[in-house]
C-alpha cells in the first residue's frame, strides 16, 4: 500500500500534531483471520481503562480465510494499520494468535497465543506461501506452533518473545520439538476456556435464549474446518448431508432441540449465504445455526450432548463434561503426542448408518466424562486474565493497573427459538381423563413408528405449499396485534375457509398461548399453566387429537388439558371464545 494511504492518527508521520493523546504505549494486535481475531478479542479487555495504552490492529493478509475480517474489525472500532505501516511503526507489544505471516518483521516484542486448544494440528505448508525456514530436519509433518518451521527465524532464533501455553504438557512437547523456543514459553492458561467456565452459572439463561424448553435436550452439532471434519467431504464417507435430515426427522421435536456450531473458516471460506443454503432443509426442520463469533460458547454451555469431531470446540465440550459423539475422528492431522489425539481415540463414535436416537439416548444414559480434556485444557483455570495481563505489562514496561485483571463476561444471546416450518407428522394417544400424549416428528421419511393416531400439522409459511392442502392442523406464530393478519380470529377463520381439509387452525401468540378455531367448536384460547413449557402448536395438536377421538371440548374447559411430551407433563387451560379467563 502506498505511503499516502497510511493512517495519520493516532500513529503516522505527523501524528503528534493530530493525536489528542500522543504519549501512549502502543499495543498491536495482529489478525490473520476471524478465528484468530476472536482469541485476540478475548484478551483485549485486559487493557480497558488504561489511558497509557493505545491499541492498534493490522492484518497479515497471509490467511486463505480473509473474508469477514474487515467486518469484524469495523465492529471492534480500533485503528487498523496497513501491514506496511504496522511493521514500520514502533510499538511496545505485538500480540498474535497465529504464526502465519511475516511476524519477524515487527520491531516490537511479540507474544503469541494459541487460537485453539493448545497446539495440536500438523501442517506441512504455511497458510500463505510466505517463507518458512528450512531447518534441515526431516521427519514427521511439523506441528503448527510447536515446530522449528514455525517458531524460528532464518537465523534459528525464536520469532516470539513469549509463547503462551495453557498446560505444562505443551511445554514438554515444545521442549522436544523445538528446544530453542522453550525459554520463551509462558504458562498463562486459556482465556477462552476461562470465559466459558465463568459463564456456566448462566446455563439456564442460555438454554432459554435458544428456546430450549423444560424436558428438552439440546443436541449441538459441531464441526471444525478441513475436508476430514464433520462438515467436510474428504474423509471417506460424506456424513453430514444424510445425517441432517435423519436428525431432524428421528428426534421428537418437543423432546430435542437441535443447533449447529460451525468453524468460522467454514462460514467465511464458503460464505454465510452458501452455508445457510446448504442447511436450508435442516433449518426449516428446526436446526438453528449459531453465530460462530458471539454465540458458540453459550451454546456449548447450554448443550446436553455434542456430535462433533477433532476440533477445539468438541474438546472444550468434553472438558466441560458434556457427552460427546464423534461423527468424524481423523488422527492423521493431529500431533500423536497431543492430548486431543488420545481424546479422539477414546471418545465414543457415532454410527451414521444406525438409528440415531438410540445412540444419543445410550450416550446420555451411560456417559462418564473422560479425564483428559478437563485436565489438559488448562492447568490454571480461572487465572488467565491475571497471568496474561502481568505478562503484557512486563513486556510493555509499565506497572499494571491497580484493579483486578478481568475478562469480558459472555453476553446473553438474543432469544432465538426454533423456526420450524417443515411439515410435522404428529403421533397422539389419549392416556386418560383429559391427558394426551404428543410426539411430533419434523418432515419424517419414512413414516415415524409408534403407537397412537397420526395427523399432519403444517406451518402456514411452509416452503412447499402442497402439504397445506391435506393438513389436519395449520398453525403460525405472530403477535396477537400483528396488523398483517388482521387478528387471530380473522386469520383462523381465513385458514379454515382456504383449506377445506383442515380441521383446526392455531395462531400462536406467545411462548405459552395459542388461539384456536375448529369448524364445530369455534374459537377458543389455550393458555399454559405456570409449570407447562412446550410449543403451543403442540397444545393445538393435542386438542385436535382429543376432538378427533370424538371427545367434547366441554370436558376440558374446566379441568383443562394435560399434554405429555416424553416424560414431561404440561397442563393447559382452555377458554371458549378466544379470551383469557
Amino acid at each position: 500500500m502506498a505511503r499516502d494511504e497510511w493512517i495519520r492518527v493516532p500513529v503516522g508521520d505527523d501524528a503528534a500534531r493530530w493525536a489528542t493523546r500522543g504519549h501512549c504505549r502502543r499495543v498491536l494486535l495482529v489478525v490473520h483471520n476471524v478465528t484468530a481475531a476472536t482469541r485476540l478479542l478475548d484478551v483485549l479487555p485486559l487493557f480497558d481503562d488504561d489511558f497509557r495504552v493505545q491499541v492498534l490492529v493490522t492484518c497479515t493478509g497471509s490467511s486463505a480465510f480473509r473474508s469477514g475480517v474487515a467486518e469484524l474489525l469495523a465492529d471492534v472500532d480500533v485503528p487498523v494499520l496497513p501491514w506496511e505501516q504496522a511493521v514500520a511503526t514502533p510499538v511496545s507489544l505485538v500480540i498474535s494468535a497465529s504464526f502465519g505471516g511475516q511476524l519477524q518483521e515487527f520491531a516490537g516484542k511479540l507474544t503469541v497465543l494459541s487460537h485453539g486448544v493448545g497446539y495440536t494440528k500438523t501442517l506441512a505448508i504455511p497458510d500463505t506461501g510466505y517463507r518458512i525456514p528450512d531447518t534441515g530436519r526431516r521427519g514427521p509433518v511439523p506441528v503448527f506452533g510447536m515446530s522449528p518451521e514455525w517458531l524460528l527465524d532464518e537465523d534459528g532464533k525464536p520469532i516470539a518473545d513469549a509463547l503462551v501455553l495453557s498446560h505444562p504438557e505443551q511445554y514438554e512437547r515444545l521442549r522436544i520439538a523445538c528446544p530453542e523456543a522453550a525459554p520463551t514459553a509462558v504458562l498463562a492458561g486459556d482465556p477462552c476456556f476461562d470465559r466459558i467456565l465463568a459463564a456456566r452459572p448462566y446455563r439456564d439463561r442460555y438454554r432459554r435464549a435458544l428456546g430450549v424448553r423444560t424436558g428438552q435436550r439440546l443436541i449441538l452439532l459441531n464441526s471444525t474446518w478441513n475436508p476430514e471434519s464433520l462438515f467436510g467431504d474428504g474423509g471417506g464417507d460424506d456424513v453430514l448431508p444424510s445425517l441432517l435430515p435423519r436428525l431432524t426427522a428421528e428426534f421428537p421435536a418437543d423432546e430435542y432441540r437441535l443447533a449447529a456450531v460451525l468453524h468460522p473458516n467454514i462460514w467465511h471460506g464458503h460464505g454465510p449465504g452458501q452455508i445457510r443454503a446448504w442447511l436450508d432443509r435442516a433449518r426449516r426442520a428446526g436446526l438453528t445455526l449459531i453465530d460462530p463469533l458471539e454465540g458458540w460458547r453459550q451454546a456449548l454451555i447450554a448443550a446436553d450432548a455434542v456430535i462433533g469431531d477433532h476440533g477445539s470446540v468438541t474438546y472444550y465440550a468434553a472438558a466441560l463434561g458434556t457427552p460427546v459423539l464423534l461423527g468424524a475422528a481423523p488422527l492423521s492431522g493431529l500431533d500423536p503426542a497431543a492430548p486431543v489425539s488420545d481424546f479422539v481415540r477414546e471418545a465414543p463414535r457415532l454410527a451414521p448408518g444406525a438409528p440415531l436416537l438410540p445412540q444419543l439416548e445410550s450416550l446420555l444414559a451411560t456417559h462418564r466424562p473422560l479425564p483428559g480434556p478437563a485436565g489438559f485444557t488448562s492447568s490454571v483455570p480461572g487465572e488467565s486474565a491475571a497471568r496474561l495481563r502481568r505478562l503484557f505489562y512486563d513486556i510493555i514496561g509499565i506497572p499494571e493497573p491497580d484493579v483486578p485483571a478481568l475478562l469480558e463476561p459472555l453476553p446473553l444471546p438474543p432469544y432465538e427459538p426454533p423456526s420450524r416450518t417443515a411439515p410435522l407428522r404428529v403421533l397422539t394417544r389419549l392416556l386418560g381423563s383429559g391427558e394426551v400424549s404428543v410426539v411430533r416428528h419434523t418432515d419424517p421419511c419414512p413414516e415415524p413408528e409408534g403407537p397412537g393416531q397420526a395427523h399432519t400439522a403444517v406451518h402456514e409459511d411452509t416452503r412447499d405449499p402442497s402439504p397445506l392442502v391435506l393438513a389436519d392442523v395449520v398453525f403460525r406464530y405472530a403477535e396477537a396485534t400483528d396488523p398483517r393478519f388482521g387478528s387471530p380470529a380473522l386469520w383462523t377463520s381465513e385458514v379454515l375457509a382456504r383449506f377445506p381439509e383442515c380441521a383446526l387452525a392455531a395462531y400462536v401468540t406467545g411462548p405459552g398461548s395459542c388461539i384456536v378455531r375448529t369448524r364445530a367448536e369455534g374459537l377458543f384460547h389455550l393458555t399454559a399453566e405456570s409449570t407447562a413449557d412446550a410449543d403451543p402448536a403442540a397444545y393445538a395438536s393435542a386438542v385436535y387429537a382429543w376432538l378427533a377421538a370424538g371427545k367434547s371440548l366441554d370436558e376440558l374447559v374446566g379441568p383443562g388439558l394435560a399434554m405429555r411430551t416424553g416424560p414431561t407433563l404440561h397442563r393447559v387451560l382452555i377458554t371458549p371464545g378466544g379470551h383469557r379467563s
